[in-house]
C-alpha cells in the first residue's frame, strides 16, 4: 500500500530536481521513494549492528591488546 505525502519545497528547487531526474531517465517521485527507502533501511541496519554489538560485548576476545594503529586500521 502506498501513501501520498505533501512536501513544501521551493518551486525552483523542485523544477531543477525534476530536470535532473529527467536527464537521468527517472522521475522525482522515484528518486524520493528510493531516498525514503534507503533512509529507513539504514536506520534498521544501525539498530541491527547495535544489537549485535550488545550481544557480542564481553564474548569476543582477540587474544592480545591492540595498538592504536591496529585499532584504526581499515
Amino acid at each position: 500500500m502506498t501513501k501520498s505525502i505533501t512536501f513544501n519545497i521551493e518551486e525552483g528547487l523542485i523544477e531543477a530536481a525534476t530536470r535532473r531526474a529527467a536527464s537521468e531517465h527517472t522521475t522525482l517521485d522515484d528518486l524520493l521513494r528510493r531516498w525514503v527507502t534507503d533512509y529507513a533501511e539504514r536506520q534498521e541496519a544501525v539498530r541491527a549492528f547495535d544489537a549485535l554489538t550488545q550481544e557480542l560485548s564481553g564474548k569476543v576476545r582477540i587474544g592480545r591488546k591492540l595498538t592504536r594503529e591496529q585499532m584504526n586500521e581499515r
